[in-house]
C-alpha cells in the first residue's frame, strides 16, 4: 500500500489503477473492494495530480478548505439564535465571501448590472 500511496502522491493515476486491477485478492470482499477502489480513482483522476496541484502551489488537503468554511461560514451563520433560510444563508455567504477577498465592490458592481 505504500507503493500505491505513492503513486497517487506522484499524480500517477492511472498506474495506480492498473495495480489495483492487478493485485491479487484473498477474499470476493477484497476483490470487490479492490475493484470499487480502481473505479474511484479511475473515475476522479483528474481531481487526484496531487503533484501538478502542489508545483502550481495549491493545496490538496481539505484542512484549509474546512477552517475556511468555519471562520468565513459557520463563524457567522452558526452564532447563537441565528435562524437562515438556504436563499438567505447563500446571499449572506457571498456577501462575506466578497467583502474577505477584498471584491466587496465588484460584488455590488455586479449586482447592479444583472
Amino acid at each position: 500500500m505504500r507503493r500505491r500511496k505513492k503513486q497517487l502522491d506522484e499524480g500517477r493515476i492511472e498506474h495506480l489503477v492498473q495495480s489495483l486491477r492487478r493485485t491479487p485478492a484473498d477474499t470476493p470482499e477484497v476483490a470487490d473492494q479492490l475493484r470499487l477502489g480502481a473505479a474511484y480513482f479511475e473515475t476522479h483522476a483528474e481531481r487526484m495530480r496531487y503533484a501538478q496541484f502542489r508545483r502550481q502551489g495549491l493545496f490538496v488537503g481539505s484542512g484549509v478548505i474546512e477552517a475556511g468554511c468555519r471562520c468565513v461560514i459557520a463563524g457567522r451563520l452558526k452564532l447563537s439564535g441565528m435562524f437562515w433560510t438556504v436563499p438567505g444563508a447563500n446571499s449572506i455567504i457571498a456577501l462575506r465571501c466578497a467583502q474577505l477577498s477584498n471584491r466587496f465592490d465588484d460584488y455590488w458592481e455586479d449586482r447592479a448590472a444583472a
